[in-house]
């Protein structure tokens, strides 16, 4: 459950903090005051999406924290340990950061991880219905995944096993289309791929020569150019006249004089002979290379066709040889392929009717689970509609088949009658704001005796609704805090005066701008706060007497 909220900057919270305690907690305000900013801030702080917007104006980045007691949470601790995500005493403290630039930053347990990871351990900890999360209901195709989440692993392990057979035999399909072509287009293909496959095979193409043949070139063109930069050289190192070496000889006897006085001049004049050999060396070497020097005007030409050649491979194929290969490669697969079209169109054919056939008895597995838990699903709703004070509510499911998809080849509908000898009808069509609400609120009882998420959060679940409806909708929350930690965000004193914990969100003026505050009421302030939900903003005696009367009143499961 949780024990803490700590929030720091978003919106026109500047810095609120809320010690949570197990049971049944409300939250009450004024229109506006800021109470949804502190679900948004919990849905933030469990992977919601992060908006720079959220950010207070001047603030540089908003922090939402949570810490959570995962004692009793043995699914949301194995994913911590999966992590290595540090608990304090079984306590998990989860951290969102979002800067003014929108930037966003998730720590689990002190741990940098990903949103998506963030929200992943979130779902173990907290099921948040938002104040219009009732209206999923009044479409359609959310009543399936309803259905699923109630039903548990069967459904889930057989959802993940259709869909993966599902893109199994998508990508079989796309594969025969592609096999499938018109037999004309399918000859028009093959010749322009024999085209490029003996076109790029006849060039006999190796890797790096377009580089190597180019320098090669280059050095042809250059010959006379190479030739008498040779020469130079060498005269500079061995002319008539004195070059390098002969001043380099000399220069080595003259140490060589020296040395005889001083033989610490023996490691110069030792640098001097190899300077002197690596010089004659390289004379040698350039003299080679001066005499291999040779203009070859038919190897000139050999080289301009062999890169013309490859110069237009390059356009047509790829940008260097590597890629044009890779192509070729590419070219060889899809004619092997057309060429034994018919061959693998059959196989391929038998192969997509296997895969096809597995799909189909996965999703009939699916449905059959679907409509054998369906009754008992009808069941328990009916049961919480009677004690949300709808005794004469009919519910059911109406599954019909449909083209399998991901989800597997059902569509599902609920159906509703909330009054007596009225058939039922599409639960869109015929509920009310405050029907759909409580409707809704059964729904969450189901699933969070399926879920064992520790916290269920109600943003204005009692929306549409008043006089005994209300009162019933405060029952039912209570008794679901026997078993969870419930929060409920209200409007109503018959919600609010049944919480073991109360508090008050309201907008102050502080030098010239608005803060929203949280306090924690103690027994006088509810009872005040309660009367102001039922009189509104002038509060008189009888309201404070009715207030004390619904405080005395209150549930007790």
């Amino acid at each position: 459950m949780l024990l803490e909220l700590s929030v720091e900057n978003i919106a026109i919270i500047e810095s609120a903090r809320i010690q949570l305690g197990q049971g049944f907690t409300a939250l009450t305000g004024e229109t506006g005051a800021g109470k949804s900013l502190l679900i948004d801030a919990i849905s933030l702080a469990l992977g919601g999406r992060a908006d720079s917007d959220l950010v207070r104006t001047g603030a540089q980045r908003g922090i939402v924290t949570l810490a959570a007691d995962l004692r009793d949470n043995p699914n949301a601790k194995a994913v911590c340990e999966e992590l290595g995500a540090t608990l304090d005493e079984d306590v998990l403290y989860i951290q969102r950061e979002v800067s003014a630039e929108g930037r966003s930053s998730c720590r689990i347990g002190g741990k940098l991880v990903p949103v998506h990871v963030l929200r992943q351990i979130g779902e173990l900890l907290v099921d948040l219905h938002g104040q219009h999360d009732h209206q999923s209901l009044l479409h359609a195709e959310s009543h399936l995944q309803y259905l699923d989440a109630w039903i548990g692993s069967p459904a889930v392990i057989l959802k993940l096993n259709i869909l993966a057979q599902k893109r199994t035999v998508d990508e079989m399909q796309s594969r025969q289309n592609s096999l499938e072509l018109d037999l004309r287009t399918r000859e028009q293909r093959l010749d322009i791929l024999r085209f490029q496959a003996e076109e790029i095979g006849a060039a006999q193409l190796e890797i790096g020569e377009f580089d190597r043949l180019e320098a090669e070139s280059l050095r042809l063109r250059n010959a006379d150019y190479l030739a008498r930069n040779v020469q130079e050289c060498i005269e500079v190192l061995d002319g008539e006249e004195g070059g390098a070496l002969l001043h380099l000889s000399a220069a080595i006897r003259s140490l060589e004089t020296i040395q005889a006085f001083d033989p610490t001049i023996s490691q110069l004049a030792e640098a001097l002979r190899s300077s002197l050999f690596v010089a004659e060396d390289t004379k040698r070497e350039l003299r080679l290379y001066g005499d291999a020097i040779d203009s070859e005007p038919r190897r000139i030409e050999e080289i301009a066709d062999r890169l013309e050649v490859l110069r237009k491979l390059k356009r047509k194929y790829g940008d260097d040889e590597v890629a044009i290969l890779q192509y070729l490669a590419e070219v060889e697969s899809e004619l092997e392929a057309l060429r034994s079209w018919e061959e693998s169109s059959e196989q391929l054919t038998q192969q997509l009717a296997d895969a096809n056939a597995e799909l189909t008895k996965l999703a009939s597995e699916l449905s059959k689970i679907r409509k054998t838990h369906a009754k008992k699903f009808c069941a328990l709703m009916q049961d919480q509609l009677r004690e949300l004070a709808m005794e004469k509510a009919k519910f059911e499911t109406h599954i019909e088949a449909c083209p399998i998809c991901e989800s597997g080849g059902d569509s599902l509908q609920f159906m509703f009658s909330a009054n007596s000898g009225e058939p039922v009808k599409a639960l869109s069509k015929i509920a009310s704001g405050g029907e759909l609400s409580r409707v809704m609120l059964a729904l969450k009882v189901a699933l969070a005796g399926k879920a064992g998420v520790p916290t269920l959060i109600f943003d204005e679940v009692d929306a549409g609704l008043s006089g005994r409806a209300a009162a019933v909708v405060a029952k039912k929350l209570t008794e679901l805090a026997t078993h969870c930690q419930v929060l409920v965000i209200s409007h109503l004193p018959q919600i609010a005066s049944q919480a073991t914990t109360h508090f008050r969100i309201e907008k102050v003026d502080t030098k010239g701008r608005v803060l929203t505050q949280v306090r924690e009421l103690d027994r006088d302030e509810r009872i005040a706060e309660i009367a102001r939900l039922l009189a509104g903003e002038t509060v008189g005696d009888s309201a404070l007497q009715n207030a004390k009367e619904l405080l005395k009143t209150a549930y007790v499961a």
